[in-house]
């Protein structure tokens, strides 16, 4: 038998439903840009979580030569965003920004990436923070940090957090060649050590610790920028043991080489395990997983699935796009998850577009995905950055942020009409109380969708808090958790456009 919607290649006068048409619009805010010289070409993200206990995201967003600015939730019947920025978060130098819990007690803290020193900052409530200053025996050098990602391994009382340097300013010979190495801080009781060092670093502009293979220990992937190491660097896969090492061709990796630039994960095929999207300058990778070489594979479905995205497909300029951060998030509600790219020129780089919208993925019956940015109002022509692909009033729909390079910062509410959803919190027992590593499976009568909690990926910032599933038509659903320490909680029954808890 034919896979639906594929009937229409042999009989073309037959036609699958189409997607649901999403619709967003603008929010007006408070101008805020991402600006400053070569070391602010990447960069530029922002951070998604709940620091006042409202359950509904501020957005911190980075700056650059600029302030960080925090802008704090005040939507109710409407998305409404205003600044409020303490102090110790109104700094220059950030490229941008990570939610989680470092220290277990409940609140949120950041991870804040430079152009210099990074900075832990701990979460106080009502969206003041303080430098962690040395209890935790972090420290950090002059670096130029892009990426980031953090994962809880087993009996730590605190979370591993990796910083992915980009290119080492103090090098005469650079900046090409002059990749720095990825910094890997793993605690040794309460406190954290000089940092290990993994190297060869091929300028690491976006890292992702997941559990891709469902074993219990979450591996580390880094994308990286080819543009600087030039010749020899490749994507990479590190292998979580005592002594972290590359993942090999011969265990089934599968060596190439992009402009590396985000890192989105998410089951789109429900077998349970994670497939890619890998944005970069003149090529978006979709990537399927392979279970059947028992290693990390994952094979290029790009032009399979119509998520190549690689040239502007409005405005007129036929260069290839850049693409900076991704996600997956089902915007229209109809149990699906799509794919956000967004995208701009790194400065004025003359083989790359200037024109060159953002990209809105939306997934069909068949697996496939069309481009509806334009009809969705969300196509912007900013050099755009980092994102967040979030529910910021808590109404069941995705909305969006995007930070943009020498121009002001965009937020879009989504108004998309009907399907139901669900948004799931999820609260773990001891010190990892965001639940990283567990992960969520919620099963209608068609489909399961899987979802790993993650610190990671994107492009230098990352959402905590409220997981979103469309649901489509479902009126029913059941869910499980299965624990970072292999627990599983039993299905149950749960309400449909419903905020929903579990807690182990």
């Amino acid at each position: 038998m034919l896979p639906k919607c594929l009937v229409l290649l042999v009989f073309p006068g037959l036609a699958c439903a189409d997607p649901v048409q999403p619709r967003f619009q603008g929010v007006d805010i408070a101008p805020h840009v991402y600006d400053g010289g070569w070391e602010h070409f990447v960069g530029g993200g922002v951070a998604a979580f709940d620091c006042d206990g409202d359950s509904r995201p501020e957005l911190y967003a980075a700056g650059g030569s600029n302030p960080a600015t925090l802008f704090r939730n005040r939507s109710n019947d409407r998305v409404v965003f205003a600044k409020d920025t303490p102090d110790v978060l109104a700094i220059t130098g950030v490229t941008g920004a990570y939610p989680l819990d470092i220290d277990g007690d409940g609140l949120l803290d950041l991870a804040v990436l430079r152009v210099g020193e990074d900075r832990l900052l701990r979460g106080l409530g009502g969206c003041d923070f303080a430098p962690f200053e040395g209890a935790l025996g972090f420290t950090s050098s002059d670096r130029w940090t892009t990426a980031f990602s953090a994962t809880w391994e087993s009996g730590a009382s605190l979370p591993t957090l990796a910083f992915g340097t980009y290119v080492d300013r103090t090098n005469p010979d650079g900046p090409f060649r002059a990749c720095d190495a990825t910094l890997l801080y793993r605690p040794d009781g309460d406190r954290y050590g000089p940092p290990q060092a993994l190297e060869p670093g091929f300028c690491a502009l976006s890292m992702l610790f997941t559990d891709w293979n469902r074993s219990g220990v979450a591996d580390l992937r880094v994308s990286n920028d080819r543009h600087y190491y030039v010749r020899g660097g490749q994507e990479q896969m590190w292998k979580m043991d005592d002594t972290p090492r590359l993942y090999t061709e011969d265990e089934g990796w599968r060596t190439y080489a992009l402009w590396g630039m985000g890192i989105a994960s998410r089951d789109l095929t429900g077998d349970g395990f994670p497939e890619v999207y890998l944005t970069s300058m003149g090529d978006q990778k979709f990537q399927v997983f392979d279970p059947g070489t028992g290693g990390p594979t994952w094979r290029d479905a790009t032009y399979e699935r119509g998520t190549t995205a690689h040239r502007p497909h409005v405005g007129g300029d036929g260069r290839p796009s850049t693409g900076w951060h991704a996600a997956f998030g089902d915007v229209n509600n109809d149990g699906r998850d799509d794919i956000f790219v967004a995208k701009g020129n790194v400065e004025q780089m003359p083989d790359a577009a200037m024109d060159d919208p953002n990209s809105l993925l939306i997934q069909t019956e068949d697996g496939r995905f069309v481009e509806m940015s334009v009809e969705a109002s969300v196509a912007s022509m900013a050099r755009s950055r980092g994102a967040a692909l979030a529910d910021f009033d808590n109404d069941g729909r995705l909305d969006l942020a995007v930070v943009n390079r020498r121009a002001t910062l965009e937020v879009w509410e989504n108004v998309t009409e009907g399907g139901n959803w669900l948004l799931v919190e999820v609260s773990g027992s001891g010190v990892n109380t965001g639940a990283v590593g567990a992960v969520i499976e919620l099963r209608t009568a068609d489909r399961v969708q899987t979802r790993e909690i993650t610190v990671g990926g994107g492009h230098a910032g990352g959402h905590a808090g409220l997981q979103h599933f469309g649901l489509g038509s479902a009126a029913e659903a059941e869910l499980r958790v299965i624990w970072p320490d292999g627990d599983t909680t039993p299905w149950q029954d749960v309400p449909t456009n419903k905020v929903f808890g579990v807690a182990q």
